[in-house]
């Protein structure tokens, strides 16, 4: 016997959301790192994070560890938005 499948599009499609708002370099990507463990291999993980050292160490840690950034974008409160896929 099957599990009931999800309800609506938005349980079925849920990403986990990991706010690192505040925390500077370099934790949130050790913060990501240790979340992104808990995760199975192609599932997403969304983060936003206000340290300004993001823009380019998250996508670094993507590329090292080999997940995919499927989005990355630059907020109006100098923040950043990033979707990571597992690998």
């Amino acid at each position: 016997m099957q599990p009931p499948a999800p309800s609506s599009p938005t349980e079925r499609d849920a990403v986990p959301h990991l706010d690192l708002r505040g925390l500077k370099c370099p934790l949130p990507v050790l913060r990501t790192r240790k979340h992104l463990r808990t995760l199975k291999s192609g599932q997403t993980l969304s983060i936003e994070t206000t340290d300004p050292l993001a823009g380019i160490d998250i996508p670094h840690f993507c590329r090292e560890d080999g997940h995919r950034l499927e989005h990355a974008e630059r907020l109006d409160n100098g923040g950043y938005r990033f979707l990571i896929r597992k690998a």
